[in-house]
Order: structure tokens, then C-alpha cells, then sequence
């Protein structure tokens, strides 16, 4: 599949990092598995991925946690 965002180079599975901010609130979490363009950087997620990312912010949230960095 070629990159949607600058369409230059195909993707290859490859690992990034997300960042959640709400208010004072900051999650960062290293090491996802992503599918990441060589050309861009850009990365893309799947969809399972994704919900697995929302529930942890959701439960550091729910835990009072203002700032944290953790490993998916």
C-alpha cells in the first residue's frame, strides 16, 4: 500500500509512538505497531491497534493520571 499522505513510497510494518493531550492531561506511549512510511514518517494504525491505544488512555484517565510514558 502506497503512503496516503505523500503517495511517494509504499509502507512497511515498522513501530511509532503516540501522544494523547487533554487539558493537563499527556500519555505517551512508545513502541506501537504501526505501518510507517520510509519516505514521510508518516504512520498508520490499525484499527484494533487503535482501540487497544484509547482504552489505555482512557484507564490512566480514569486512574488520575496527569502525565505519563509507558511501552504499548
Amino acid at each position: 500500500m502506497n503512503c496516503l499522505i505523500c503517495r511517494q513510497a509504499g509502507v512497511v510494518e515498522g513501530f511509532t509512538s503516540i501522544t494523547f493531550e487533554r487539558e493537563e492531561f499527556r500519555l505517551l506511549i512508545h513502541h506501537v505497531p504501526a505501518q510507517v512510511c520510509p519516505h514521510c514518517g508518516e504512520a498508520i494504525v490499525t484499527e484494533e491497534v487503535a482501540l487497544q491505544l484509547l482504552d489505555k488512555a482512557e484507564e490512566s484517565v480514569a486512574r488520575g493520571i496527569i502525565e505519563d510514558v509507558c511501552e504499548f
